[in-house]
C-alpha cells in the first residue's frame, strides 16, 4: 500500500510565496519520478512540475522561473516552492508519484491540497 501525505497548501496574496510537500510511504521498490499537477475549477488537471530520479526536471511554461521544485530521495518526499503567485494559480495540487511496487510500475496521486491566489 502506498500512501501520498500533501502539506503546505492555503490563502496567499498575488505575489506571495507558498511551499508545498509530499511525503511517499509504503513498500516502494523503485521511486522513479515525483511531482505535482493541477486542477482549476471547470478546468482539466494539468502537469505544474515533475522531478525524476535523477533529478530531471520538468516544468509548465506557466510556471516557469516562479515555482521550483525538487526532492528528498532518503525521505521519499517531493516540495514544490512557489513564488510570485498569480490568481490563475488557483488550484487544487495533486502530488504524483511514479514508482515501481513489487513488479508494477504505476502512478499514484495525493488527494489534493487547495491553494488560493486572492487579495
Amino acid at each position: 500500500q502506498v500512501q501520498l501525505v500533501e502539506s503546505g497548501g492555503g490563502l496567499v496574496q498575488p505575489g506571495g510565496s507558498l511551499r508545498l510537500s509530499c511525503a511517499a510511504s509504503g513498500s516502494i521498490f523503485s521511486l522513479n519520478a515525483m511531482g505535482w499537477y493541477r486542477q482549476a475549477s471547470r478546468k482539466e488537471r494539468e502537469l505544474v512540475a515533475v522531478v525524476t530520479s535523477g533529478g530531471k526536471t520538468n516544468y509548465a511554461d506557466a510556471v516557469k522561473g516562479r515555482f521550483i521544485i525538487s526532492e528528498d530521495n532518503a525521505k521519499k518526499t517531493v516540495y514544490l516552492q512557489m513564488n510570485s503567485l498569480k490568481p490563475e494559480d488557483t488550484a487544487v495540487y495533486y502530488c504524483y508519484l511514479n514508482a515501481d511496487v513489487g513488479l508494477t510500475r504505476r502512478a499514484y496521486w495525493g488527494q489534493g491540497t487547495q491553494v488560493t491566489v486572492s487579495s
